[in-house]
């Protein structure tokens, strides 16, 4: 890649500039780059810290990331359901599900390889084991392939739908007793942490809930998700005009009830277990944090 750097950027650190001009890479990743020759100015070498005038000439030379694999971690782990198939965890807000940007240890996937050893390998050596994931501040349910014939047969079952997906919610405001949307959800073009339903371009979703509990500003709602897009519970319940509580990344205010997670927790899942062929029904006890903030009667 190559260009010429507007009069726009003079004062500008490098390695600001770039990560601002090539959002779909990381700084520190873009600072490696730098240093090992792949990025220059005017055809010569240079470092982080430059400061551009402008009219500079750039040359970038991508280069792939290092391969990783996960690593076992003596973590705690709690479980839920086992067969020879698949392994049912309850996944505390907070951890990680597999390794990624910025997150290579203390990951579910880490402890997992402690207590399981191998796991499928159909993800690769990053996600052994993981058919599905949770957001890291969402609590609850997961499960995981222990190989590679179980996890073809789980991935088939959330392709075809026919896994049960039912999580709780507290949210802002007063919503219909029951309700749908299908809003197609897409990822944020300005902000690529969000997703959005603001575009004809997404990705087909369908949510449906039913209020359980109405407090004075807020209602705890039973949510019952039929496709499993980034953040679909998230997006679709700030859409209805009715945000998590404490999700401010879709518009919910700052709440001191909570921290470092929001009201979202994957209470139960239903699929058909590869081994036994039985229907397998997992529920997750709603954590202590947030049965403390119903109980608050701060709601």
């Amino acid at each position: 890649m190559e260009w010429t750097i507007a009069e726009e950027a003079r004062g500008q650190r490098l390695d600001h500039y770039l990560q601002a001009r090539l959002p779909e890479f990381s700084r520190s990743r873009l600072q490696d780059w730098i240093r090992a020759g792949r990025i220059r100015i005017n055809a010569g070498e240079t470092k982080a810290s430059f400061t551009l005038r402008g009219g500079e000439h750039v040359s970038v030379e991508p280069a792939a990331p290092p391969p990783l694999r996960a690593e076992a971690e003596d973590i705690p782990v709690t479980v839920l359901y086992e067969d020879e198939s698949v392994i049912a965890i309850d996944k505390p807000a907070g951890m990680v599900v597999h390794a990624g940007a910025g997150n290579h240890s203390g990951t579910l996937v880490n402890a997992l390889l402690h207590r399981f050893g191998r796991l499928s390998q159909t993800g690769g050596e990053l996600r052994p084991g993981i058919v599905h994931r949770i957001d890291k501040e969402t609590s609850g349910v997961l499960i995981v392939a222990r190989d590679d014939a179980a996890h073809r047969q789980l991935a088939a079952q959330f392709q075809d739908r026919t896994v049960d997906k039912r999580y709780l919610a507290v949210v802002h405001g007063q919503p219909s007793a029951t309700g749908k949307l299908l809003l197609p959800i897409a990822r944020d073009a300005h902000r690529r942490t969000r997703m959005t339903c603001k575009t004809a371009t997404g990705r087909t979703a369908h949510t449906e809930w039913t209020v359980r509990t109405r407090f004075a500003r807020h209602a705890l709602l039973e949510v019952h998700i039929f496709t499993g897009r980034t953040h679909q519970i998230r997006v679709h319940m700030a859409a209805a005009g009715h945000p998590i509580l404490g999700d401010t990344l879709y518009g919910a205010p700052a709440t001191t009830l909570l921290a470092g997670r929001f009201f979202l927790h994957a209470w139960r899942l239903a699929f058909t277990s590869p081994a036994t062929g039985e229907r397998v029904n997992i529920e997750s006890p709603l954590p202590a944090d947030l049965v403390a903030i119903i109980e608050s009667e701060q709601l």
